[in-house]
């Protein structure tokens, strides 16, 4: 039994990949025209590379010595020398008078010849081709016409088969040689920067392929008129960030905003991972990032992006290396390279992360990464145009309206909303429709957010009854408290980790009340206390419940200031990951009796909240025990019929209806 859980405060400002748009304007079809005129180039280069054969070389003169020796030895093809007899045989043909001539091998001892209806026949005897004298005298009184031949002597074959398996001993050895030549090439080689280059045709990417996000393409748009028309800013004197650091949540669009930027200005592109600058051997990270930057300038002007630049940019002086860490001087080779290039060179570096916080500071100083764009989580107005971006090659119904489901998908990001309109064609799929319809969308919905229903499992009569008045005792809190997400749906479905599940759909927040956050733990508090109140006792289904009450109980107190004993003061602990903060970062920074203090306050504002739970479900026990028959027989139920069941609940107890809060 198990909650949604709540939206968290409004998070840093964040960043990720944005989504494609399919409108181009007249400038991608030029430059996709360029890119045909040259694409038959690039496709040999292609084929000269990819299609090699994987054989070695070698095998080619394999070959030709196995067809030589197929021509030299005759006995290798098949002869077309008639029947085959038995010696016996032979002899009685010849006593009948069938055979008429006989081709005697002195070497082999092989026969052959005609019978006198002229068909051939081909027989073996002795093996040093002397044929018994009585046979001799045989073959006179039938008067049959005999021929001795001697095989000559061919040099050139005896030659040939002493000096096979020499060959292929010397080919062997030559392989091998060539081998170890290319695995030590390889090695030499280890230090090059593995960055991807692309050409000015590539990347294709504009502005115009991403939705929403005005207010980022207006900031990175001053890096693209740099590296166009650069002779501006040099005439006034301005000096354009050589860094810039896009900053946000996974998903929704870093590395496609960088290669926008490449495609508008049209000048090359080097995309790298943090992680490719790391190896086993000691000095592979710094060696690669000085390939990167002198590869950088042989193209003149270009981009360097450096994707999840926190692996390598985390903060110095932490972890058991020192200064002799791998990581670090990786990390200082690329502070030197970015001193060492003025603005003027025309090269522009982009990273992006989402883990600011952990970076060190000598990388956002003014000079290298000077300026930091967030990238972050897209409002309402921007999800329906990403929805309907990934929408396009998909058969869409009548009735999907993309501007309902923008608004029901807050927090999403455009990686997100991707995968739901992945999911929803699924689903349609698994439906057996050739179209993709609303209920597609909230099954899709339904699956992503609250997990997969889990149909094998089976409740006893029990668990499914304290299950329904576990959710319902939710629903309810989450209906009639003034201050919390609307109720979405409720349901007594086992899905994901969970055996139930409350949905209130969040708002789109910025900020967060300290009574939002007060009527949140009180409707984590509701499935607790609902049983309580109807059984009597407590069950483990409130773990989570618990769980996610007391970490909002705890940063109300201790980051938020929403404590007036505690006052406006924050006691957050650094919580900085290992490599990334100084071992002893995270040591306390506060005395016993405020330690107490805080777990004292913690403790108040749940058990307030408890409290006032119990009191409210006590007031609306009716509508809780209606709530819980509806899921027992529908299992699933929306908000509005929560609604009117504890309006009818109302009634029935004689309490005035206005008394419901209608979120």
């Amino acid at each position: 039994m198990n909650d949604l859980p709540p939206p968290p405060p409004p998070p840093p400002p964040g960043a990720g990949r944005g989504q494609q748009r399919n409108d181009k304007p007249n400038r991608r079809s030029e430059r996709a025209e360029r890119r045909q005129d040259h694409s038959p180039q690039q496709g040999s280069d292609a084929d000269d590379s990819g299609g090699r054969s994987g054989l070695p070389r070698w095998t080619i003169w394999i070959l030709i010595g196995v067809l030589a020796a197929a021509f030299l030895v005759p006995s290798l093809w098949p002869s077309d020398d008639g029947e085959s007899l038995e010696y016996s045989e032979w002899r009685e043909q010849v006593i009948e008078g069938q055979i008429e001539t006989a081709n005697i091998n002195n070497g082999s001892g092989r026969i052959t010849g005609d019978f006198v209806n002229g068909d051939k026949y081909n027989t073996t005897g002795p093996g040093d081709g002397a044929i018994p004298d009585e046979d001799r005298a045989l073959l006179q009184e039938n008067n049959v016409t005999v021929s001795f031949e001697t095989p000559s002597n061919n040099w050139l074959l005896s030659v040939f088969g002493l000096m096979l398996p020499v060959l292929l001993i010397i080919g062997f050895f030559v392989w091998m040689q060539r081998r170890a030549q290319g695995q030590m090439g390889n090695v030499m080689s280890i230090g090059r920067s593995k960055a991807k280059a692309y050409t000015t045709d590539r990347p294709s990417t504009t502005f115009d392929d991403i939705a929403g996000y005005d207010g980022v393409k207006q900031e990175i748009t001053e890096v693209v008129d740099f590296l166009r028309m650069p002779e501006r800013f040099a005439e006034i004197g301005a000096r354009v960030p050589k860094g810039i650091l896009l900053v946000g949540p996974p998903g929704t669009g870093k590395t496609l905003f960088a290669r926008a930027v490449a495609g508008e200005a049209g000048v090359g592109f080097l995309s790298v991972t943090g992680s490719d600058f790391m190896e086993m051997f000691v000095g592979v990270g710094a060696s690669r990032v000085r390939d990167l930057f002198q590869q950088a300038r042989r193209m003149g002007r270009a981009i360097i992006f450096i994707d999840e630049i926190d692996s390598i940019g985390r903060k110095r002086g932490a972890g058991l290396g020192g200064g002799h860490d791998e990581r670090e001087q990786t990390l200082n080779q690329m502070l030197a390279e970015m001193d060492g290039f003025e603005t003027s060179e025309g090269i522009v570096i982009m990273a992006a992360t989402n883990r600011p916080d952990i970076l060190d500071p000598a990388l956002l100083r003014p000079g290298r990464f000077d300026r930091q764009i967030v990238v972050p989580l897209p409002e309402s107005g921007e999800r329906k145009s990403i929805l309907e971006v990934h929408s396009r090659d998909k058969r869409m119904s009548a009735d999907v309206d993309m501007e309902t489901m923008a608004q029901a998908t807050p927090g999403m990001s455009g990686a997100d909303l991707a995968n739901l309109v992945n999911e929803a064609a699924l689903v349609a799929v698994r439906r057996g429709s050739k179209e993709v319809a609303r209920i597609d969308f909230e099954n899709a919905r339904d699956r992503v957010v609250l997990g997969a229903q889990r149909e094998s499992m089976i409740l006893s009569a029990e668990e499914k009854k304290a299950t329904a008045y576990h959710e319902g005792g939710h629903a309810l809190l989450a209906t009639v408290l003034p201050h919390g997400d609307p109720l979405h749906k409720v349901t007594i479905l086992p899905r994901g980790m969970a055996l139930g599940v409350t949905w209130s759909l969040p708002q789109e927040r910025h900020t967060y009340s300290k009574e939002y956050f007060e009527d949140t733990i009180c409707k984590a508090m509701g499935g607790r206390v609902a049983e309580m109140i109807i059984f009597g006792h407590l069950n483990s289904g409130a773990a989570n419940d618990l769980e996610q009450a007391t970490g909002i109980a705890r940063r109300m107190v201790r980051e938020w200031g929403m404590s007036e004993r505690v006052g406006p003061m924050a006691w957050a602990g650094q919580q900085q990951v290992f490599l990334g903060e100084d071992l002893m970062s995270n040591a306390r920074e506060y005395s016993d009796d405020t330690a107490k203090l805080l777990d004292e306050e913690v403790a108040r504002i749940l058990t307030e909240q408890e409290e006032r739970a119990t009191e409210t479900l006590t007031r609306h026990r009716r509508g809780l025990q209606l709530i819980a028959e509806a899921l027992l027989e529908h299992e699933t139920i929306d908000g509005p019929e929560v609604a009117r069941l504890i309006q009818q609940g109302m009634a029935e107890s004689g309490q005035p209806a206005d008394d419901i809060v209608a979120n």
